[in-house]
């Protein structure tokens, strides 16, 4: 009954679990549709929190790095998109921020909890993950794992 509470995140070499969720503008990401990329999944809790805030600016201010790496990068929470697209708008996000309403997605990434549980992914342009960590990871760290 209380699994997810101390579920871990899903393992490397696993295949990602696809999805399609909407962007703070409604547009819809489909994980199978961005194949020959990679892709960096950041969970984290909440908009707009101190801790939240300065993970997703680190990412930015290693946007450059990761285009080098041929790698998008996209923000979860089950928030809503008008939160959503404050939050990117005041910090200067180059990346979407992802609204998994429900956490149907979180559950299938082992992030569901009370709030999201902070994780990173990266998945290979091949849909397989290359990296999977709780907490807080250095974006340099992350983006290490891209191919």
């Amino acid at each position: 009954m209380l699994s997810w509470l101390f579920s871990d995140p899903l393992s490397v070499g696993a295949a990602a679990p696809d999805f399609t969720l909407p962007d703070q503008d409604g547009n819809l990401v489909t994980l199978s549709a961005l194949r020959g990329r990679n892709v960096v999944l950041v969970f984290y809790p909440a908009d707009d929190t101190t801790i939240c805030r300065r993970q997703l600016c680190e990412f930015r201010d290693q946007w450059e790095l990761a285009q080098q790496k041929n790698t998008l990068v996209f923000g979860v929470n089950p928030q809503s998109a008008e939160s959503h697209a404050k939050f990117r708008e005041r910090c200067s996000f180059l990346f979407p921020l992802l609204t998994d309403r429900g956490q149907k997605m979180g559950e299938l990434y082992h992030t569901r909890g009370l709030a999201a549980k902070r994780t990173v992914y990266l998945i290979g342009p091949d849909g397989v993950i290359r990296y999977a960590r709780r907490g807080k990871p250095e974006p340099a760290e992350v983006l290490a794992a891209a191919v």
